[in-house]
């Protein structure tokens, strides 16, 4: 830690410094693990939900399988209780979730986006490195050949930031306070499912 405080009097940035000790120590790794049931028992029953899990029994008919969303941590953000509930609850819905691990870069997001044939992937933020990793993450796919696989955002993204970010790939945003049902109606009509809108499915 000292050595940590000396760089940084010194200008070091704060990446400067972590890799330095990750190049000493090695990356700490953990990977959030969803919980199975709970939202399922909650919202079982409701409209809203069962036109989801319709949804998502469709498109698996359609393609032979379910629709495959990865849960992806990039930066210094090791905040994962959110990324955990989305995990959880599109896994209960019957999403195919891969949860990816703590710390990741937009390159190795792109690896296993690749690697795991994802249609989504969900990027959590919560630490303010949504206006470079997420965009990064876009230009990568694109570059790769992969643009059909859709960017989502969620987590604490101001709301001045959407539009930088919708201009820049990210098909949808997802902020505090979100309906995680509604969240998961929505990305199924990213992948071209014809969801009712929430005012339609209301009535």
């Amino acid at each position: 830690m000292a050595l940590a405080v000396t760089a940084a009097r010194a200008r070091a940035t704060l990446g400067e410094i972590s890799k330095a000790m990750e190049d000493g120590f090695g990356r700490y790794e953990t990977v959030p693990t969803p919980v199975k049931g709970v939202y399922g028992a909650a919202y079982r029953g409701e409209d809203r939900w069962t036109q989801v899990v319709d949804g998502i029994a469709a498109f698996e008919r359609r393609r032979g399988r379910k629709p495959r969303l990865l849960v992806a941590k990039m930066g210094q953000d090791g905040h994962d209780r959110g990324a955990n509930v989305v995990a959880s609850a599109f896994s209960d819905m019957g999403f195919e979730v891969v949860s990816g691990p703590l710390f990741q870069t937009p390159e190795e997001t792109l690896v296993l986006a690749l690697e795991k044939d994802v249609d989504v992937v969900g990027a959590s933020s919560l630490a303010a490195g949504h206006k470079t990793l997420i965009p990064e993450l876009v230009r990568l796919l694109r570059e790769n050949g992969r643009p059909d696989i859709r960017v989502i955002a969620g987590g604490v993204i101001p709301a001045q930031d959407y539009d930088y970010l919708r201009e820049r790939g990210v098909a949808g945003i997802y902020g505090p306070g979100t309906n995680i049902v509604d969240s998961a109606a929505d990305v199924l009509r990213l992948l071209g499912h014809n969801m009712p809108p929430v005012e339609e499915a209301a009535e």
